[in-house]
Order: structure tokens, then sequence, then C-alpha cells
């Protein structure tokens, strides 16, 4: 699907119909691709279009490089990010002229919000290097909000992997369920962590051909301050990354060590029953000359044999305090 958007009186406005793509069109959006609509924007631009299996290559030199004076950039993105588990895709930007045409086969929702915000008025989106660093800074701003999202559910998850807090009497602290919910943030933060070194590279990319193109300095002058953010969203996530690990690692350590505690409960338990089982035992041979069991106080000199050696090693487990 091709969406085509003018700059309006500083708003951006979407054509209701493609129309001539050789004049006007600040913006023009490819999502979702088929073979004629790229053939269309490369007749109409005089520049190739990325397909969808270019676009996933991880060599710097095939996502960021110029082309017919046009500027690829291609970056990882997070998108879903309210869903328990996000997604990654790849976005292409391609700086062709005073125009940026994006190519993306996901549908991150940093793009409709830049779009309802760009429609309300913002000077920078005459341009298509204004509306690329718009989009970019709704991207970390999406980021940022699922970083935020992580921490917290970080913070809930510590005091239930080290008993805080009467965390221990709490049917949320199954172990299986923590090291599920402490893999499954892992996994987040590290897709977030890609995404955020791709932005930061596509960044510096951008900055340099802004640089090259001698664009309004004022766009050099977000392009730092996203820069910036991005690299402080790194830190935090470097930070997230070595505490996941760390509640990880906690997490397993706890069920090895109820896995030990199981285990010695089952041995110091063989071990207290051996006894009466030997008393019962001598009892239960069947050898004729046994005078205890022609007395009347036999059976029960037999059970309280047999509860005082069960006892015995109960009470000195219980001093040598491994029970």
């Amino acid at each position: 699907m091709i969406t085509v958007y003018d700059a309006v009186g500083g708003k951006l406005v979407a054509r209701p119909e493609i129309g001539n793509l050789s004049s006007g069109g600040v913006w023009i959006d490819l999502l979702n691709p088929v073979e004629d609509e790229d053939k269309i924007i490369e007749q109409a631009l005089g520049i190739e279009v990325p397909t969808r299996s270019e676009m996933r290559e991880i060599e710097a030199s095939n996502r960021f490089y110029t082309e017919n004076g046009a500027y690829y950039m291609t970056s990882i993105i997070v998108h879903n990010s309210t869903q328990d588990v996000p997604l990654t895709a790849v976005i292409t930007f391609i700086l062709a002229g005073t125009r940026l045409v994006t190519v993306r086969y996901a549908e991150p929702r940093a793009f409709p919000l830049y779009v309802a915000r760009a429609a309300k008025g913002d000077p920078a989106c005459v341009s298509g290097p204004g509306i690329m660093i718009g989009l970019t800074e709704m991207l970390i701003e999406r980021e940022a909000d699922l970083i935020e999202r992580v921490q917290d559910q970080v913070e809930r998850m510590a005091p239930l992997v080290f008993g805080q807090n009467g965390a221990q009497h709490s049917r949320d602290r199954r172990l299986d369920l923590l090291l599920k919910t402490v893999g499954k943030e892992g996994d987040v933060t590290a897709r977030a962590q890609e995404s955020a070194m791709s932005i930061h590279r596509l960044l510096l990319y951008f900055a340099n051909a802004v640089r090259e193109r001698k664009d309004d300095k004022r766009i050099m002058a977000r392009i730092e301050s996203a820069n910036h953010d991005i690299t402080s969203l790194m830190e935090s996530l470097r930070f997230l990354s070595s505490r996941t690990s760390f509640l990880l690692d906690a997490t397993l350590g706890m069920i090895s060590t109820e896995q030990n505690q199981i285990i010695k409960l089952f041995s110091v338990m063989a071990v207290m029953l051996m006894p009466p089982t030997l008393v019962a035992s001598i009892y239960g041979m069947n050898f004729k000359y046994m005078p205890e069991l022609a007395e009347s106080w036999g059976y029960p000199l037999a059970l309280i044999l047999m509860f005082v050696s069960g006892l015995v090693p109960f009470l000195y487990f219980r001093k040598k305090g491994w029970l």
C-alpha cells in the first residue's frame, strides 16, 4: 500500500489518491508493498526500492549506503510494545531530494502517532529530513515507554525472587512461573537493546547525510538531541540486561536450593526410619523362641522401641540444624 503525504500550511496531509508522484509529496510511505508498487516508486523517483530480503541483511554496507544521490538507512525497531511479547521489524528510510520514502512490513504505532501529531502542525514536516527525524523521535519515545514497562516488571519480580516483604507466602512466588517471567523480560530487553543500537547507528549515518546534503541546521540539532536520548536508553538497557541476568541466575539458584532441601529431607527421613524398620524386621522374624512374642507387653514394647529409635535421630538432626 502506498500513502503519499503533502506538506500544506505546516501540516502533514495524506492524499486521498496517489496522484502524480513526480511533483509534490514530501513523504511516501510504503506499507507491505508488492512488486508493482515498488516499480511505481522506482520509475517516478529514479531510485531502487529494497526488497524485504535485502532489508533484513545485517551487513552495515547493505543497511547504510548512498545510491544515485539517495541515502538509504535501514533500522531494526520494536513494535507491539503494549503486548506481552513485543515484535521486531526492519524499516528502511530513503532520503531522495526533498522527499522521504519509508519501506516497512510492520505497523508500529509510532507512525500513526507521528502522523496525528504532524497533522496538527509541525514546521519541520515540509522536508524529508524533518519528517524522518520526527519519526525517529517517536520511535525513541515508544522504546522508552517499553523500557519503563520492563523496569516496572523487574521491580515487581525482585522481591518475589528473594522472598522479601512476605512474598514467600505468596502463591505468585512459584519459582517455575518466576523463571518464565524473568526469561520473557530478558528476551524483551534483548530486543529493545538490539533496536536501540540500530537506531543509534541510523542517527549517526543520518547526521552525516544531513551534513553532506547541507540541510537545515535545526534538523542536525534535533538529531544530536535524539542521539543523546538513545544513548541514555542504551545505558539503561545495559543495566536492565545485567539485572535480569542476575534475577535469572538467582531464580535458578533458588530452584536448585529448593531441590537440594527436598533431597535433604528425603535423606534425613530415610535415616530416621532405618532404626524403626530394623526393630520391626527383628520382631517380624519367624523364630520359634522369641520370649517377647509370648508376653502381653511384647507388642507395646515393640511400638515403643520403634518410636524411640525414630525419635532419637530426629532430635539429633534438629540439634545439628539439619532440619
